[in-house]
């Protein structure tokens, strides 16, 4: 199996975002790119295309009402928007005018988690938990550009509504080869591990590579799963991990209930399956003041400090 690995070498999301739709765009005349009012990624797609780009200002409810009726008459509509009001804001007209129908409309929204550094109200927190309840929406957070790409490729021939989290975008550290190959509502095996299993989504997995080198400093040997694609959960890799290692750790820039954790434990459950340990890190049930996303983790304790003290105590090193 190859193997990944963290690269010094980062690239933009926004532009990942952004490339992609456009180079669809060319191939496919049902993409459309619609937006209320978020510049990244569009300015390409708008000039080569200006007849499938649509602003609807800042009107997120608006934006995935047109988009809904674009899906009606056979196209693919990408909206690009920020999470925390793509989720909350627009949650009805998502659930109603795109799920119900089961519309293939794409939603890529950034600052997700608590990565945009604008308080409360501008961190999505909840976005996996609401979107997750969606009947027929697909939710994926990814964890790198060259996930991220892949996503909304292979998104073009995907049946039915899809969202996909991402952080701000403007520097986002490759992890992956450009080759490596992902499907969506799989996980992905980024590291291979006997002793422990960390399943973990977007932002966090970049942390949970260096957990892996750092608990291989101890003797600890720490399976890596990113579990990017979060409804429909890979049950599959999630029983097998915790058949083989015994002990799990989900790690997720999400409220720690009723997101990734939740789903995973849903799972253990469901099959009836007992482990040694399992935990959760995450946010807390608490709403977070301003600072950026390193200093928030640090201060509610999911940071990689935390979670390699945890995994410290787990194993009595």
């Amino acid at each position: 199996m190859k193997q990944s690995y963290t690269l010094e070498e980062y690239n933009s999301a926004r532009s990942v975002v952004g490339d992609t739709i456009t180079n669809l765009g060319g191939k496919d005349d049902r993409v459309w790119l619609l937006t209320p009012d978020i510049g990244f990624g569009c300015n390409d797609f708008k000039g080569k295309y200006p007849d499938r780009f649509i602003d609807t200002g800042i009107a997120e409810q608006s934006v995935v009402g047109v988009a809904a009726g674009l899906a009606y008459d056979g196209n693919i509509p990408f909206i690009i928007g920020m999470m925390p009001f793509m989720s909350m804001r627009a949650l009805e007209q998502v659930r109603t005018d795109v799920c119900y129908p089961n519309l293939p409309v794409r939603i890529i929204a950034n600052y997700a988690g608590l990565t945009g550094n604008g308080g409360s109200t501008h961190y999505a927190m909840e976005d996996m938990a609401l979107y997750s309840s969606l009947v027929n929406m697909t939710v994926c957070a990814a964890s790198d550009p060259v996930q991220l790409r892949q996503i909304i490729e292979k998104s073009l021939d995907y049946e039915g509504p899809l969202s996909i989290r991402i952080d701000p975008g403007k520097e986002n550290r490759i992890l992956y080869p450009a080759d490596t190959g992902f499907e969506i509502g799989k996980g992905y095996m980024a590291k291979e591990g006997e002793d422990l299993t960390v399943i973990a989504c977007g932002e966090m997995v970049s942390d949970a590579l260096q957990l892996h080198e750092e608990a291989a400093k101890l003797g600890v040997s720490v399976r890596v799963i990113d579990m990017f694609t979060v409804k429909p959960l890979d049950e599959e890799m999630v029983l097998k991990a915790a058949r083989e290692t015994g002990r799990i750790i989900v790690w997720e820039d999400h409220l720690m209930k009723n997101g990734l954790a939740s789903a995973v434990a849903d799972t253990l459950c469901d099959h009836g399956i007992s482990l040694k340990s399992f935990k959760r890190f995450g946010i807390p049930q608490v709403y977070p003041g301003f600072g950026n996303a390193e200093e928030l983790y640090h201060l509610y304790g999911y940071d990689l400090e935390a979670v390699l003290d945890y995994t410290k105590q787990l194993f009595g090193k």
